[in-house]
């Protein structure tokens, strides 16, 4: 199927919290990765999002060159057309973009779908996030007022972070041991007065309840899914709106238990980004073949090795389908699985 329109993203992230489940959104950078995500998706039978962050942008660019408006340009190029052979709807979304990056990522990407929809076109990401987490509340709040609008303009929808997600993601990092770990109903309530609920355009919100990027263990984070839905409650009571107003985002969820990812989603996370868990799938599939392939791969002892082991095709059909089984494990975890509309 073709990339989402703007309408049919935002009817996916309806229709997945109105029933109760969250589509996966997988950090990829590479042709291989993207064609994993699709491959992992149409065997679940779940649509979902794909996602390139600053570092994946330069790395699909050439990484001597590290133009990540290009890559990310590029990056969607390649989604746009392989996704028509696929029976899934996607959507592409920008991920983290801290403020040094506004310049050379996200601004240059809004002006690129400004371009395309003004000659009658669809935006290119169907969302973008602003990561604000690393300067003050005021400031990140500030910020996305300025891009709201824009981002309306072309019908797509901005992801903002609110509170601070430990670890490092792409050379962005947080200590993981502070109150911020921890989003409070009070934040909230001050994006909401400035950005409004859906008037002044569609924003969803990465609440952090723990949360860290990277690798760890099940049970090595303290993660508080029921705090998504305090937050939701105390939303719900001071604007007076319905049951869950926010459309939420898990991010670092890596090493999460099953319960609190459905605790996460029962609240309102509609999309819940990965990347560790695939990155490793990915890498540990080409280990396995190398290590059972070493005499082929390399040319031990004056031989000449084995040209269908290190053509790089064979093992990395093998990395694709490998990462792409991370994807259907992801879908049952939230839900997704079978639910593709298209």
């Amino acid at each position: 199927m073709p990339i989402a329109t703007p309408e049919q993203y935002a009817e996916m992230l309806d229709r997945a919290k109105a029933g109760g489940f969250a589509y996966p959104a997988i950090n990829a950078a590479s042709s291989q990765s993207i064609n994993a995500v699709l491959q992992g998706l149409t065997e679940a039978g779940s649509d979902g999002i794909i996602q390139v962050t600053t570092g994946g942008a330069d790395y699909f660019a050439g990484h001597t060159v590290k133009g990540r408006a290009t890559g990310a340009l590029a990056f969607a190029k390649f989604a746009h057309e392989v996704a028509k052979n696929y029976p899934v709807t996607v959507a592409l979304h920008t991920d983290h973009c801290p403020k040094p990056a506004l310049d050379d990522f996200l601004l240059p990407l809004i002006s690129a779908s400004e371009e395309a929809v003004a000659d009658g076109g669809q935006p290119i990401f169907q969302s973008h996030m602003w990561d604000g987490s690393a300067v003050p509340l005021a400031e990140n709040i500030e910020i996305a007022k300025e891009l709201l609008p824009r981002i309306k303009a072309i019908r797509a929808i901005l992801e903002v972070e609110i509170g601070v997600v430990g670890g490092e993601e792409d050379g962005v990092q947080h200590e993981g041991s502070n109150d911020a770990l921890y989003t409070t109903t009070g934040d909230v309530s001050q994006v909401v007065e400035a950005l409004g609920l859906g008037d002044q355009g569609r924003w969803i919100a990465a609440l952090t309840f723990g949360n860290v990027h990277g690798v760890y263990k099940p049970g090595n984070v303290k993660l508080k899914p029921e705090l998504l839905g305090e937050i939701q409650a105390g939303i719900a009571s001071k604007f007076g709106t319905g049951e869950k107003p926010l459309d939420l985002v898990f991010h670092g969820g890596s090493g999460s238990t099953d319960e609190e990812i459905a605790l996460a989603v029962a609240n309102g996370v509609v999309k819940m980004n990965i990347d560790t868990d695939t990155q490793y799938a990915f890498t540990r599939s080409v280990a396995g073949f190398m290590f059972q392939n070493y005499d082929g791969v390399l040319k031990v002892d004056g031989e000449v090795g084995n040209k269908k082991a290190y053509d790089p095709r064979a093992w990395g059909k093998k990395a694709e389908s490998a990462m792409a089984a991370r994807v259907v494990e992801a879908t049952k975890q939230l839900g997704s699985f079978g639910q593709s509309q298209s």
